[in-house]
């Protein structure tokens, strides 16, 4: 698996971030895509053992692709930083919380777990969960074995409501829960944890550790 070698074309397509500089380079985007694909088998492969939910998955299945889709007129890279997937039930596209891997050189590979670009429909069934049983999405988000993995906790530094969602009142006790856009946690890793020979290990045991959280988005879904 050579990650080393996925880092590094990484790191030069960003220097380079053209589509006539990716049409001299397929070859070497091929070798790093098979990189990547290595890395996200093996974890599946792992992972799959105890969780049902990703057991048929291929990482054809979960791959996400390089070329922006959304990019603006201000934006003049075709391509992501990053190259990664999105592990979840019914392939990186469904409406579900899931486990996104990303790699990225100088220290910007990425885990995170949970939904962090839901649909209207998916914030208002996690908003009303979280409502209905707020007991047990504390007791998900503050687990001691979740936190071990994810010191930063459920991510609240992203997009928010300035005001309680429709249907809230502000003296709701979790009013500011209710008003976070994504939901899930993250981590980054070093080059070097990327590089180590235990990085799916690691991986594994992240996955691991937020899978109860993850459950509880998609008991709402």
């Amino acid at each position: 698996m050579e990650l080393d070698y996925l880092l590094d074309f990484m790191a030069r397509l960003a220097a380079n971030n053209t589509t006539a500089w990716m049409a001299e380079h397929r070859p070497d985007y091929q070798r790093a895509r098979a990189a990547c694909t290595e890395l996200v088998r093996q974890v599946l492969a792992r992972v799959a053992i105890t969780d049902a939910d990703l057991a048929s998955l291929t990482p054809t299945d979960v791959l996400f692709r390089l070329h922006k889709n959304d990019r603006s007129q201000r934006d003049p890279e075709p391509y992501k930083r990053r190259m990664g997937a999105g592990l979840k039930q019914g392939g990186r596209h469904a409406p579900r919380a899931g486990y996104f891997i990303a790699i990225q050189p100088a220290g910007r590979s990425w885990l995170g777990a949970g939904t962090f670009h839901p649909t209207p429909e998916m914030l208002a069934a996690i908003r009303q969960e979280i409502h209905y049983s707020p007991d047990e999405f504390h007791r998900q988000r503050l687990a001691p074995a979740l936190l071990r993995h994810f010191p930063a906790g459920l991510d609240t530094t992203g997009p928010q409501l300035t005001r309680p969602p429709r249907g809230y009142a502000a003296t709701d006790p979790d009013v500011a829960w209710l008003k976070l856009k994504t939901f899930g946690v993250g981590k980054l890793y070093a080059d070097a944890e990327v590089l180590a020979p235990d990085f799916v290990d690691h991986l594994v045991a992240d996955i691991v550790a937020a899978r109860p959280l993850v459950d509880f988005f998609n008991e709402a879904l």
